[in-house]
């Protein structure tokens, strides 16, 4: 089952992403896909626009709302077009940045009816860590000067946020590495930053998210996806789930890396993989998404689709 649980638009992600919704679909729907989210950010505060969103008409929190709500709209236009073709998931991906996100993200959940939504931290210290190298220094000065204390504080923010909101599927996992001096360098020398990514697999596990295998570190340059392999193996001992995500943002991104990320699966062990359904049957997962499912596909069953046949 080809599926991405993780993707954006132009339309809706201006200045971050390319192309139109229905476009992005299309181009799902030619690969082969057959299961596809659509995960626009969230509303942010004011104080948290990224540079290109400080232009003329899209500096208030009130548009971010209305985009909001747009988005959602033409979602669901969009999901009644291509439902023989495609089976699209509604759901937003959160951004956890200071103590106001957490209002943010229920208000979104409360305002209209998604059906999932991807919790990511793209901030330490209320800066963006994944934006570019200088805002990643400004993050790592404050935190202590070093890549390993700013990991440290990364896996601790990031916790907070599983404590709070336990998201269906948790984004890119140790994006904290894109920028760092070493992106494709072990976690485990540094013990205390190892001890915090097995405290928050464990607490995943637990609960029973989903962590995505995120295609979008393959073309950023790095050799294994989000999360390395040392990472996947430990939340696979812990009985954890993986889904998979290409974290697009355009139509040229759609499914990119898809192939060499099955091979990273079968090489890292992983068996199984798990999807998002929408139904009625078995019991949902999480109360707040009430016909959402999860399922499970064997791998060896998924290498057998038409999407790798075709790619």
């Amino acid at each position: 089952m080809p599926f991405s649980h993780h993707s954006h638009s132009g339309q809706f992600c201006p200045g971050h992403a390319k192309n139109q919704l229905e476009e992005v679909i299309q181009t799902a729907i030619a690969q082969q896909m057959e299961v596809f989210c659509l995960t626009e950010h969230m509303p942010r505060g004011k104080e948290d626009f990224y540079p290109e969103e400080k232009v003329d008409g899209l500096t208030t929190e009130e548009w971010h709302i209305e985009n909001e709500a747009a988005f959602y709209t033409e979602a669901s236009r969009l999901r009644d077009k291509y439902a023989s073709q495609i089976k699209l998931l509604i759901g937003f991906e959160i951004d956890w940045i200071r103590p106001e996100s957490l209002r943010l993200i229920e208000t979104s959940l409360s305002r209209l009816p998604f059906e999932l939504f991807v919790g990511s931290v793209h901030h330490v210290h209320t800066i963006p860590i994944d934006y570019d190298a200088a805002m990643y220094n400004q993050a790592r000065e404050i935190a202590g000067g070093t890549d390993e204390r700013l990991f440290e504080d990364y896996y601790d923010s990031q916790l907070d946020m599983l404590q709070k909101l336990q998201p269906p599927v948790v984004g890119h996992f140790d994006l904290i590495r894109l920028k760092s001096d070493d992106p494709n360098a072990t976690f485990t020398k540094y013990p205390k930053v190892w001890e915090k990514i097995q405290r928050n697999l464990r607490f995943v596990a637990e609960y029973g998210g989903m962590l995505e295998l995120n295609s979008a570190a393959l073309r950023k340059g790095m050799t294994e996806p989000y999360p390395k392999a040392e990472i996947c193996k430990e939340f696979l001992s812990m009985g954890g789930r993986f889904c998979m995500s290409d974290d697009s943002h355009g139509i040229e991104q759609v499914g990119f890396g898809y192939r060499q990320v099955l091979n990273f699966v079968i090489q890292t062990g992983i068996t199984v993989l798990h999807y998002l359904d929408l139904s009625e049957e078995g019991a949902a997962f999480d109360a707040r998404f009430p016909s959402t499912r999860i399922r499970s596909v064997s791998v060896s069953e998924l290498k057998e689709k038409a999407f790798y046949e075709a790619s």
